[in-house]
């Protein structure tokens, strides 16, 4: 026995240890690996059990899963979503999540997941899953841009402006987003007073001209005296609703005057009872033209279009109701016959 195994001081048994003990190593990390796997697939089947429901139609728990399942059922998942069925989409995308072992595609399930219930209105259960997605993958800039969305719809602007101190480090661009938080958190505020507000408003247009339309809407509303003090003539058609539907008590005729579009607009109205010369705006320079000759029945009819998706919406946005898009408001507007009643001011 003796001539058998090595001796503690031969060379090959020193050998013979090392692989011994890396061997141990090995199957000791490989069960550790395993166990934490098992953990973690545990505990996501744990979480996943709050947002389980009994109301969808569809019957998942008797399906047996297979790989290639994955794409068509997504598929399906996506058609429903589309078509308004949130809750079936929902059923496939939990069965998925948990029958599929791999993070990368738990993670991009569970993001479609949170956007279904962003979609669907339950704010809420969207924020758990996508705090939950960042907690395992926190450089997810997509996830970070639904969370600050969904605190925004909160009115939580303080947490909506601390996604973006994550996608700064990731060299994204929140320059403009994050002036959008702060214009939203300005209106929202019931606290300070209508001159601060009206000053804060008017400081915010000179570090951000883009926001041009939001905020002279605001003014408008707050303080017409502060508006007519930013009224740059070369953007009239951006606000031509605004200034369509204004109160005649919040016009300020000397600047009016001095332009011709909005002088033709208002001798439209009848604020003006002499024609100007021509405004350069088809519609109305149309419905001036009308007017003079006696037709008293035009109106101006409004539709809003956003700039990214080119879905067209009955009323206007600072954030378009479809892809989310910020500043991307382009209006619209189209001649038609007057209603009984057309005083109805929105300011």
């Amino acid at each position: 026995m003796q001539n058998i195994l090595p001796k503690y001081d031969d060379p090959l048994f020193s050998i013979l240890l090392i692989v011994f003990l890396g061997f141990i190593i090995a199957v000791v990390a490989y069960a550790w690996e395993a166990y934490t796997k098992q953990k973690e697939h545990n505990s996501l089947l744990s979480f996943l059990e709050k947002f389980e429901s009994s109301e969808c139609n569809i019957n998942t728990k008797n399906l047996v899963y297979k790989e290639h399942m994955l794409t068509p059922l997504s598929t399906l998942a996506k058609a429903f979503e589309h078509n308004g069925e949130y809750q079936k989409a929902i059923e496939i995308y939990l069965y998925l999540i948990k029958n599929i072992k791999e993070e990368l595609p738990q993670l991009e399930l569970m993001e479609y997941l949170g956007n279904t219930y962003l979609h669907a209105g339950f704010l809420e259960r969207a924020k758990t899953i996508y705090l939950d997605i960042l907690s395992k993958k926190p450089r997810s800039p997509s996830v970070l841009y639904s969370l600050g969305l969904i605190y925004e719809m909160m009115h939580d602007f303080a947490r909506a402006k601390e996604t973006l101190l994550p996608l700064k480090t990731m060299e994204e661009d929140t320059a403009e987003l994050e002036a959008f938080y702060d214009l939203e958190a300005l209106i929202a505020d019931k606290k300070i007073s209508k001159e601060d507000k009206s000053d804060k408003f008017v400081k915010l247009y000179k570090l951000y001209p883009s926001f041009y339309r939001p905020i002279i809407e605001q003014l408008f509303r707050n303080d017409h005296a502060r508006a007519w003090s930013i009224f740059d003539e070369n953007r009239i058609e951006d606000i031509l609703d605004i200034l369509w539907f204004l109160d005649s008590s919040k016009l300020d005729m000397d600047i009016i005057n001095a332009y011709k579009p909005i002088m033709t607009l208002y001798y439209i109205k009848g604020f003006i009872d002499t024609l100007p010369q021509i405004s350069g705006i088809f519609s109305l320079d149309m419905l001036a033209i009308a007017k003079s000759h006696g037709y008293k029945d035009g109106e101006l009819y409004f539709s809003y279009m956003c700039n990214n998706c080119k879905h067209i919406f009955p009323v206007g946005f600072k954030r378009c109701p479809n892809c989310k898009a910020i500043n991307s408001v382009k209006v619209e507007e189209q001649i038609a016959k007057a209603t009984t009643q057309n005083d109805n001011s929105l300011f």
